[in-house]
C-alpha cells in the first residue's frame, strides 16, 4: 500500500482572514482611537500580537489559558501602551467585548474552498491545528462554504500546549504512519518553521505577513507561494515527484 499524504493547516491567518476582526474593531471604537492617532488595524495588530505574546510565556510556564481570555485581559493594557494615558476612563469593558467579537466574524480568505479540493483532489487528508475554540473555528469553515470534518481538527486547547512549542505539533504527527507524507501549511512562518522543525515538511503562504524573514526563520521550507491555490498545486506537485 502507497503511503498517505496529509497536509495540515493553521486556520486563523491563514485559511481565515482577520479582516472582519479589524472592521469591528474600527466600527466600534474606531473615532476614539483615531483622536490619538491610532488607526484600527494598527490596534488590532498590536492587540493580538501582544495576546499571542502573553499566551505564549503562560503556556510555557505550565500556566495555559485561553487565547479569548488573553485577549480581554490586556486590553487596556494594549491601549495604554500605544499612548492613551488613561484608557479605563475613555473606553469600556462593553467596547472591548464587542471588538473580541470581531473574531466570531471572521471569514474564510479568497481561494480557500479552491485550495483544499485541489488537495484532497491530489491525494491528500486535509487536517487543521489551531490555539482557536473548536466551535468558533469551525463555524467559520460552515459559513465560508468550507467542507471540514470536525474528526480532522486538532485544536491545542486538548494538550493544553500551545504553538509553537514543539510538543504542541505530537498531537497531528501522531495521527500518521512513519511512512506517510506529512506537510504543515501556515501563513505564518513562526508556525510552519516550528512544525518543520517538529518533523512536517513546510509549506509557506506569504498572503498574510508578506515578509518570510528568512535570516530568523532558517528552517528550509519545500513550498512557498503568494496564494493558497498556487500553495496547494505546489504541494501535489511535490508530493507527486
Amino acid at each position: 500500500m502507497a503511503p498517505s499524504k496529509h497536509v495540515v493547516f493553521d486556520v486563523v491567518g491563514t485559511l481565515v482572514s482577520f479582516e472582519a476582526y479589524f472592521s469591528q474593531i474600527n466600527k466600534t471604537i474606531g473615532q476614539k482611537l483615531l483622536s490619538h492617532t491610532i488607526t484600527a488595524q494598527t490596534f488590532g495588530y498590536t492587540w493580538m500580537t501582544a495576546a499571542e505574546l502573553e499566551f505564549t510565556f503562560l503556556s510555557i510556564s505550565s500556566r495555559y489559558c485561553q487565547y479569548k481570555d488573553v485577549l480581554a485581559a490586556i486590553f487596556y493594557r494594549t491601549l495604554f501602551m500605544l499612548g492613551v494615558s488613561l484608557p479605563q476612563r475613555e473606553f469600556t469593558d462593553e467596547e472591548r467585548d464587542a471588538c473580541i467579537a470581531g473574531y466570531s466574524l471572521l471569514e474564510v480568505r479568497p481561494g480557500a474552498v479552491e485550495c483544499l479540493q485541489t488537495l484532497r483532489d491530489g491525494g491528500f487528508t486535509v487536517w487543521a491545528l489551531t490555539t482557536g475554540d473548536p466551535t468558533r473555528v469551525l463555524g467559520y469553515f460552515n459559513k465560508g462554504g468550507v467542507e471540514f470534518p470536525r474528526e480532522n481538527f486538532i485544536t491545542c486547547d486538548t494538550a493544553g500546549v500551545a504553538k509553537p512549542a514543539l510538543a504542541s505539533y505530537k498531537p497531528a504527527l501522531e495521527k500518521f504512519a512513519d511512512g506517510d507524507q506529512k506537510w504543515f501549511a501556515a501563513a505564518h512562518m513562526w508556525d510552519v518553521s516550528a512544525a518543520v522543525k517538529a518533523g512536517f515538511r513546510g509549506a509557506y503562504c506569504t498572503i498574510y505577513e508578506q515578509d518570510a524573514c528568512e535570516t530568523i526563520f532558517t528552517e528550509k521550507m519545500a513550498i512557498m507561494a503568494d496564494n493558497l491555490e498556487t500553495m496547494a498545486k505546489r504541494i501535489v506537485e511535490a508530493s507527486n515527484s
